[in-house]
């Protein structure tokens, strides 16, 4: 008798910890190479679908989401550009309110322009490192909160590409949002 009180507790704790984990964590294959050099198509990455649970994403942050358009497979990109943020493209850069991004972590820079727009509340707008290759927001649209899976965690297939998945943090654009402030505030807006 002790040992099936035993063998159920196990089961039990075995289906805690696998319903726990469907909730936090999914596993997600790359369809196209839109991430290239940083993730590339085949890789198997693990996505972290708590870490906006209590926060939300930050410019830098790669996540996988549904796009706002009918598609069978989730997207991965990088976030570039927060709710209210003016994004522009020119001059082979991407700008966020007028300051330039440093990207050394893309594939190459973009060859095209994007007039400036601003993001609407709740909405991102995201952007594959391989910058001229990638099905993103440049295409006038961006991604609803809500249609957020997760932020990329780690690649685990193949086992030669297992790695951390690299969120870029833009030490450019911190500080912006307490410069605004100051300035608004003492023009009197």
């Amino acid at each position: 008798m002790n040992i099936v009180r035993e063998a159920g507790i196990a089961i039990i704790i075995a289906i805690a910890v696998f319903v726990l984990l469907q909730f936090n964590v999914q596993s997600y294959t790359v369809r196209y190479g839109s991430m290239l050099p940083n993730v590339r198509e085949g890789d198997w990455v693990m996505v972290n679908k708590a870490s906006y649970f209590f926060s939300d994403p930050k410019v830098g942050d790669v996540i996988v989401f549904d796009p706002p358009f009918d598609s069978p497979h989730p997207y991965i990109k990088r976030v570039i550009g927060l709710p209210g943020d003016l994004v522009e493209v020119k001059d082979s850069k991407v700008f966020i309110n007028n300051i330039p991004l440093e990207e050394e972590h893309i594939m190459a820079p973009p060859s095209y322009t994007m007039s400036a727009r601003e993001i609407p509340a709740g909405e991102y707008f995201v952007l594959g490192d391989n910058r001229n290759n990638s099905n993103d927001s440049r295409y006038d649209w961006t991604v609803p909160r809500e249609s957020i899976v997760g932020k990329a965690w780690f690649t685990y297939w193949p086992p030669d590409r297992w790695m951390v998945v690299r969120h870029y943090p833009y030490p450019e654009l911190e500080g912006t949002a307490d410069q605004e402030l100051v300035v608004s505030y003492a023009i009197g807006g």
